[in-house]
């Protein structure tokens, strides 16, 4: 327990601390965007931003993984924000919050086995090209001072670290964020800042209980908006632990992350916030930063509300041109070049799920529908791929009586018609042999094409004898087929 609790708090103090301070500026313009997508006050992305930041820190499963309020989940509240309000929005959050712990104690956590490494990658990908897309409106109809202020942060960005012993001690992003900021202070240059993106707020977050009825009516309100952020939400964040595991070389509890982002859009919602969950953004700036703890996600959390409460006047001068370059460096650090040069020796498709779940992405800027397509493509891809390799082999008697059959492979619903067509019924036997001691049936479609090659057989007056069967085989075909079964075989040829 003790050793637990030094490794994920203070294995890495310094460094820790140092990358929670870079994320939380970074963080201060996301939430107060995501907060405008959302049509709410930049106080609700700030205070979410905080609570959860501080929240997952604690109950999370994965160290070094930063949460806040996040677009994915923005654009999901902004029907339910028109259409009822704020109070609503609140109400969802809680609802949010609990589904999320209900997924947890379900081990749906689990189910990120199923995401194959083409749809994680495609993810990475797309999540880069939104990420360098969100800074376009920012370098979209501005002066020329914006451009230069851009390249010099871009520039300082990948340098700094080459200065011997200090570009070591201090992250690149946090010294591009100073040092553009005293210059467009010095020199007076008119561009944009953070006190450009709106207000914030100048109070602690105070305990809120959503003003709603408890009625079913406000159940049935709001529970499809909760379901929606639960969903896009854990996914999200499953995602993001599986990158952050990646980069860090460590494992993370994927069910303890799922209750523990309940537990912080839980919290969110009662202080006033919007429910959110995992950004890989800033979760990878936290890493390239040398964030790596418990430390690093609290850090940033409790440094966004000392800032916006404290140090409000210093933020509001932070010019957006130095986040923007913080977040192209980062868009660039998180696209996934080698995928690139992957495509010409990956198979086609798994090339085509990776593209496939980019554009989708990209087009509908829904990482769950993005991540959904690519997991269908994946699962028909490899169905097909298996069905490929159910093989029949036969050989007839020297009295020219008997066939034997031999099948190897995996029958189920993509290679039933395969197995099924392999027979020859027309053939005139006494007696065939199927022989089942390399082949392993699956579901119910493959159940009912054996009993559909036995009945056949049968009905041409060939005896048929099933041999080799294993023994999960041997259940499934017990339970649901009906070749052995008289009743059920008189029910069938009853409807012919």
């Amino acid at each position: 327990m003790l050793q637990n609790l030094k490794r994920d708090w203070f294995s890495n103090v310094r460094a820790d601390l140092i990358a929670g301070i870079v994320v939380a500026l970074a963080l201060i313009p996301e939430a107060i965007a995501f907060s405008i997508i959302a049509g709410v006050d930049p106080k609700v992305g700030l205070y979410a931003s905080f609570c959860i930041a501080v929240i997952i820190s604690i109950v999370g499963g994965r160290p070094g993984m930063i949460s806040a309020a996040t677009a994915a989940m923005a654009v999901l509240m902004v029907t339910l924000v028109k259409e009822h309000g704020l109070e609503y929005l609140l109400a969802a959050t809680l609802l949010t919050g609990i589904i999320q712990i209900v997924m947890g104690y379900l081990k749906l956590g689990n189910l990120m086995r199923f995401v194959s490494r083409s749809v994680v990658t495609g993810f990475v990908n797309a999540l880069a090209i939104l990420i360098f897309m969100a800074q376009l409106p920012e370098l979209t109809n501005v002066t020329w001072h914006v451009y230069v202020m851009t390249a010099a942060g871009l520039g300082i960005i990948y340098l700094f670290p080459y200065i011997p012993t200090i570009g070591r001690l201090l992250p690149s992003p946090l010294v591009t964020i100073i040092v553009l900021t005293v210059v467009a202070v010095v020199f007076n240059i008119d561009i944009r800042t953070v006190g450009d993106m709106g207000d914030l707020p100048d109070t602690l977050p105070i305990f809120l209980w959503p003003d709603v009825p408890l009625t079913f009516e406000t159940l049935a309100i709001i529970f499809p908006y909760a379901m929606a952020l639960a969903v896009v939400g854990l996914l999200e964040s499953m995602m993001t632990a599986t990158i952050v595991d990646d980069l860090t070389d460590t494992s993370s509890d994927k069910n303890r992350e799922c209750k523990g982002q309940g537990v912080a859009n839980i919290g969110s919602g009662l202080l006033g916030g919007m429910a959110g969950c995992a950004m890989i953004g800033q979760s990878i700036i936290n890493i390239k930063s040398g964030g790596r703890g418990r430390l690093s996600t609290m850090t940033a959390g409790l440094f966004l509300l000392f800032m916006v409460l404290v140090l409000d006047d210093l933020l509001v001068q932070i010019p957006m041109a130095a986040l923007v370059a913080v977040m192209i460096m980062v868009s660039i650090g998180t696209f996934s070049w080698a995928s690139i040069r992957d495509l010409k020796k990956h198979p086609l498709s798994t090339n085509i799920v990776m593209v496939v779940t980019v554009m989708v992405v990209v087009a509908t800027h829904n990482l769950a529908i993005g991540v959904f397509v690519g997991v269908l493509l994946a699962a028909l891809f490899f169905a097909n791929k298996v069905a490929h390799f159910m093989v029949v082999k036969s050989d007839l008697s020297e009295q020219d009586t008997k066939r034997r059959y031999e099948i190897r492979g995996q029958i189920f619903f993509a290679s039933s018609d395969k197995f099924a067509a392999a027979f020859d019924f027309k053939e005139a036997l006494d007696t065939v042999e199927i022989d089942l001691s390399h082949a392993h049936f699956w579901d119910i479609t493959a159940v009912s094409a054996l009993d559909k090659v036995v009945l056949k057989f049968r009905r041409e007056g060939t005896e048929v004898e099933l041999v080799g069967m294993n023994e999960a085989t041997a259940t499934i075909v017990d339970r649901f087929g009906v070749h052995d079964k008289p009743e059920e075989v008189e029910k069938i040829l009853a409807g012919h």
